[in-house]
């Protein structure tokens, strides 16, 4: 299969700039970063570029505020075009309703695009816009680039529709994700291609909407790879995701992760529970922890994926308090499933968070939970045929295996304070995390930092467009 090699060129993110509604943490930082070269490798025999796609007609537009292209309640179909897009706009007008994206498309529009390519160098200009219910955006075989802050690439709100096949999609910008969505939400389907991210705040996928990408490449050299808010969901099917986290966008907490699970109160996501499922395919962490839940109920799916760290210090799992929420119940409720999945890596429960960690389909866990012995509350269940090898002394509360589940390896392991006896079975129960009946279904009972930007009930309700 031919290759060609794509150079992330070293760039220094100024952190200083202001950020958008929707970004990994809604906070600035006063810190600079630097990203080293990298070396991209993608199939070229399907990748769309600019010099392969002929261009007959060129739409522009440089005013701020304005689109190139708008779809409204019609039916339209645009091919081997280019649209340039230049001018500014801010806030809830661009994030939420479309103000300034390059293409646009409401009201129930059918928007179908192949072919084409996107520049935009405006501040809040994002690439391609689907906004409101009923409203659907078809692109294929296309090339999006945003060069400034708060500018997406795919942006879906208001329960808007997003299918997407084939694209190369860069993004340099801060708060600027490859695959964004923010208030209303919607659903984004993406398939094959090229999705990278340069700046600050910019993880690949932004998700408060339900998101599901397959057999593409996704790279952030800068942020989170994956970030998931609220009462919303990431699919990944056989996808190559390498993230490389290495600028904070808010001093809310201390680490740096691969996905990042939590609630922000912003009122942009619904509580309730968020979901991160993952089969085939492989995830590279450069930087930091794999996964990171704060202040949200979450499940996380792993299926057979290659999982490797190469961050010594970094974890598997942090379920913990951090900056967002409520102190003292913002801490982050995992149910992890492990089908037929390889992993290695320590977790750490703090008091205030829980796991329960399900291992079945011949998976094998080898690390430590809370060798610190940090008094989460944690519930592992082995499967027969699935193995946990410890690589520590380790803590948990409550445990469901079969007598050769369990290698201690030379280790302790303690079950609610009582040290496990070796090649014995045992027979635990899960930690329950209490639920509630809402207008969106059952969902787990969350904090209210009472903060002015939380607006209860919103999160997955497409906005009302003000009037102009």
């Amino acid at each position: 299969m031919k290759k060609i090699i794509l150079t992330v060129l070293s760039i220094m993110l100024c952190l200083s700039m202001a950020g958008c509604s929707n970004n990994s943490s809604r906070e600035e930082s006063e810190t600079e970063s630097s990203v080293p070269v990298e070396e991209i490798v993608v199939d070229e025999s399907s990748l769309p570029d600019k010099d392969s796609i002929t261009i007959n007609e060129t739409y522009k537009s440089e005013a701020d505020g304005e689109h190139a292209i708008a779809a409204d309640g019609e039916t339209v179909s645009y091919n081997n075009i280019k649209v340039e897009k230049s001018g500014d706009s801010s806030g809830d007008e661009a994030d939420f309703y479309g103000e300034n994206a390059a293409v646009f498309a409401s009201n129930a529009a059918t928007l179908n695009l192949d072919s084409i390519v996107v520049e935009t160098a405006g501040t809040h200009a994002n690439g391609v816009f689907s906004y409101g219910e009923g409203t659907t955006v078809n692109i294929s075989n296309s090339v999006i680039e945003t060069s400034g802050n708060c500018s997406g690439g795919l942006m879906t709100t208001g329960g808007g529709t997003m299918n997407a096949t084939n694209l190369n999609i860069h993004t340099t910008g801060n708060s600027s994700a490859a695959i964004r969505s923010d208030r209303g939400g919607g659903i984004v389907n993406v398939t094959e291609g090229s999705y990278i991210t340069d700046g600050k705040g910019s993880p690949v996928i932004y998700s408060t909407a339900d998101i599901t990408v397959s057999d593409a490449y996704l790279e952030s050299t800068s942020s989170q790879g994956v970030v998931v808010e609220g009462q919303n969901s990431v699919t990944l099917n056989n996808v190559e995701l390498v993230a490389s986290n290495v600028s904070k966008n808010s001093d809310k907490s201390d680490y740096y992760q691969a996905v990042m699970i939590y609630q922000s109160m912003s009122g942009d996501a619904d509580e309730g529970l968020a979901s991160f499922t993952m089969k085939d395919g492989s995830l590279l962490n450069k930087n930091g922890d794999i996964f990171f839940v704060n202040n949200t109920v979450a499940e996380i799916s792993l299926e057979n994926v290659t999982i490797t760290n190469q961050d010594s210090n970094g974890v598997f799992l942090r379920a913990a308090a951090a900056g967002w929420g409520t102190e003292g119940s913002n801490g982050g409720h995992v149910t992890m499933n492990l089908k037929n999945q390889m992993l290695e890596g320590d977790m750490i429960v703090d008091d205030i968070s829980t796991l329960n960690l399900y291992l079945s389909d011949s998976s094998s866990y080898s690390g430590a939970i809370n060798q610190e012995n940090s008094d989460g509350q944690i519930y592992v269940e082995v499967e027969e045929g699935s193995k946990w090898t410890l690589t520590a002394d380790s803590y948990i509360t409550s445990l469901t295996c079969s007598a050769d589940s369990i290698d201690l390896n030379g280790h302790k392991l303690y079950v609610n304070g009582v040290e496990y006896t070796a090649s014995t079975a045992s027979q635990g129960e899960a930690i329950v995390v209490e639920l509630s009946s809402s207008a969106h279904g059952d969902r787990p009972e969350m904090p209210n930092d009472g903060g002015e930007d939380h607006k209860p009930g919103d999160g997955k309700q497409p906005p009302e467009k003000p009037q102009h």
